[in-house]
């Protein structure tokens, strides 16, 4: 667990605009919005008052996902609710490792892998510091892997499968 992954800290971290930016694209609901809403260009919103889970079975149309981090395992649900739902983009942490990344990863239509570290910003505004592990979007749906195509395109990442084109110099090398 990173430290803002702590327990009893706030799950509250918002997506910074580039991303969306990046995607170039619009959602019809976002299923876990912060209850303060910031940049995610979608037509309604779901907040942890209104338990986002609880609705899975009525999401509708393309979702946008970013759901609670916090917690051992506490983004099975969440994974599960949005594969069984087929049709959006969803963030989480690039934990390669873990079994819910394993068991998930493969069901996804896309995997775009975020470079460099995503820095959320808090509920004041203010950015974080580079977290502890990197960031993934995942797409289902064909809007949604055309939106991680994009972001790619415009250099926030990179899609396992797909071949680059130039070679970056890496420091010390």
């Amino acid at each position: 667990m990173a430290y803002w992954e702590a327990v009893g800290r706030t799950d509250e971290w918002y997506t910074p605009k580039y991303i969306f930016d990046a995607l170039g694209c619009d959602f019809d609901l976002d299923v876990a919005s912060p209850c303060v809403r910031r940049h995610v260009p979608a037509r309604c919103w779901l907040t942890r008052h209104d338990d986002g889970l609880k609705y899975a079975p009525f999401w509708h149309g393309m979702v946008w996902m970013n759901p609670p981090f916090g917690g051992r395992n506490g983004l099975i649900p969440w994974l599960n609710a949005f594969v069984r739902h087929g049709n959006g983009i969803a963030l989480f942490p690039d934990r390669t490792s873990a079994p819910w990344f394993q068991t998930y990863a493969p069901c996804m239509d896309a995997l775009l892998f975020v470079s460099p570290k995503v820095q959320f910003e808090r509920p004041d505004g203010t950015v974080g510091a580079s977290p502890g592990t990197g960031t993934v979007l995942a797409a289902l749906g064909t809007v949604a892997v055309r939106a991680l195509y994009r972001a790619s395109d415009a250099g926030i990442g990179w899609i396992p499968g797909r071949k680059i084109s130039h070679i970056v110099e890496m420091e010390g090398a």
